[in-house]
């Protein structure tokens, strides 16, 4: 064989090999998207406890878990929206479930006194799984110098810590049952290279990411299933001011029946099969034309902001 023909051979087969690759995570793709099964949520225990349960993907998380036969105890600071989300869930749900709740604002209290309320309230219950899914953003895009100190607080508090006092309040329960799974809510904006004007909200959810990945590894062993759940825009408050942009947007139902099929598995996914197709598009581009576009987007939403506040 001639060297000319052996260099050949060695690129058809790296070809080969590569398109057998990519053939090959894309049948496991749309098998963990559509055709594997769900785990047994009550498996894990009867009681899920939620945060920020109130609104948004918390709120369709715990009617699509009790809709499971799971019981609920709701975390929010709002008293008369938890009353409200409760009584919506048992006039709703075909199955008896039991529905407690817990008032704390967790951008008020300290780490310390949020795990103590938390301990306190689960007492007793066979509390199988944990979402930590509260969180807090700009109101809409601004530089870092921009953000007032009551928003960097709160986003700290409630992006941060409370999920890690939380997750220190349940977790010595899910130890000596050996069984359990905590599911963070973080966001797949933060696995881009950049998202500028937002940088303290995109920092907060890679500290879940890498949280949820640590301790993932330290209780597996305990039969904890430990997971940092990351889509990209669902549709609820604090993605109001992107109704521009219908076509990234998933719906709450969609997105919560998504994120019910992958509990269980992996210690990092992104749920919804749209969003998982846009981060991949989007990390295929190169770093640079990202930032320019993330830059470009986060200001013109920055400037929207400033005029409707101004009128």
């Amino acid at each position: 064989m001639e060297l000319h023909e052996f260099f050949i051979v060695v690129a058809i087969t790296i070809g080969l090999v590569s398109v057998c690759k990519s053939l090959i995570n894309f049948v496991r793709w749309v098998w963990a998207m559509f055709l594997r099964p769900p785990r047994d949520l009550k498996e894990y225990g009867s009681w899920a406890i939620i945060t920020g349960s109130t609104d948004g993907i918390g709120k369709a998380l715990a009617f699509e878990m009790a809709s499971k036969g799971l019981n609920l105890v709701l975390v929010g600071r709002n008293p008369s929206k938890l009353e409200a989300t409760s009584k919506g869930i048992r006039d709703n749900c075909h199955e008896p479930v039991k529905v407690k709740s817990i008032v704390i604002d967790l951008a008020k209290v300290s780490g310390e006194q949020i795990a103590k309320t938390i301990e306190e309230g689960i007492k007793g219950l066979d509390v199988g799984i944990l979402v930590n899914n509260a969180g807090v953003t700009y109101p809409y895009a601004r530089f870092f110098h921009e953000v007032d100190l009551e928003l960097m607080e709160s986003i700290i508090k409630v992006n941060m810590e409370a999920p890690t006092w939380v997750t220190r309040a349940v977790l010595p329960g899910m130890i000596k049952k050996k069984k359990g799974a905590i599911i963070n809510i973080g966001s797949d904006l933060s696995e881009d290279p950049s998202l500028p004007l937002y940088t303290l909200y995109a920092a907060s959810k890679s500290y879940l990411k890498i949280f949820s990945r640590c301790i993932s590894l330290e209780y597996k062993e305990h039969g904890i299933d430990i997971q940092c759940q990351a889509p990209r825009f669902v549709a609820t408050e604090m993605t109001s001011h992107l109704k521009s942009l219908p076509l990234l947007i998933a719906s709450l139902e969609k997105f919560s029946k998504a994120s019910i099929r992958w509990i269980g598995y992996d210690h990092l996914c992104n749920p919804y099969w749209s969003h998982s197709v846009q981060g991949f598009m989007i990390h295929a581009c190169p770093d640079a034309l990202v930032n320019a576009l993330s830059f470009w987007i986060c200001s013109t939403l920055r400037n929207r902001g400033q005029m409707k506040e101004t009128q």
